[in-house]
Parts: C-alpha cells; sequence; structure tokens
C-alpha cells in the first residue's frame, strides 16, 4: 500500500507502508523520485534521478506541507 499525501506541481508524495519507522517521505515525478527524511530534520535521503531543481522544488514544498505529512503519518502508522 502507498497512500498519497499530497501532490503538487507534478510530485506526488506518498508513503510505503511496509518501511522503516523513522518518518519519510517519497516524492515522485516524470524525471525521477527521491527520498526526503523528515526526522530528525527535513533532507534528501535518496535521489533517483531528480535534477538539483527537481530536488530543491521538493524540499521547498515538504517544508510547506510539512504538518500535513506528519499528520498523515501518524494517522496511517499510529506513531
Amino acid at each position: 500500500m502507498t497512500p498519497t499525501v499530497f501532490r503538487s506541481r507534478g510530485y506526488r508524495f506518498y508513503f510505503f507502508s511496509r518501511e522503516e519507522r523513522r518518518i519519510h517521505i517519497h516524492v515522485q515525478h516524470a524525471t525521477g523520485e527521491a527520498k526526503f527524511w523528515i526526522e530528525p530534520e527535513i533532507k534528501l535521503a535518496q535521489n533517483y534521478g531528480l535534477s538539483a531543481r527537481g530536488v530543491a522544488t521538493a524540499l521547498r514544498l515538504i517544508r510547506e506541507h510539512e504538518g500535513e505529512i506528519r499528520a498523515a503519518w501518524e494517522a496511517h502508522f499510529g506513531r
């Protein structure tokens, strides 16, 4: 199961249901994918093809939606 948290500017932000418990979010775009840590700070964990500009856009969107991401994580994983 991969619940989508939100979509913006061609990016999809989602979780994998059976993955590690440290809060993070996956990002998918037509140009690539990436994984970002939310804790202990928001930062890139892995990049699979996103350009530097794509990573910067994803980071900005994650920061803008941090509260929504955390709430969705807690609702989904029961943290």
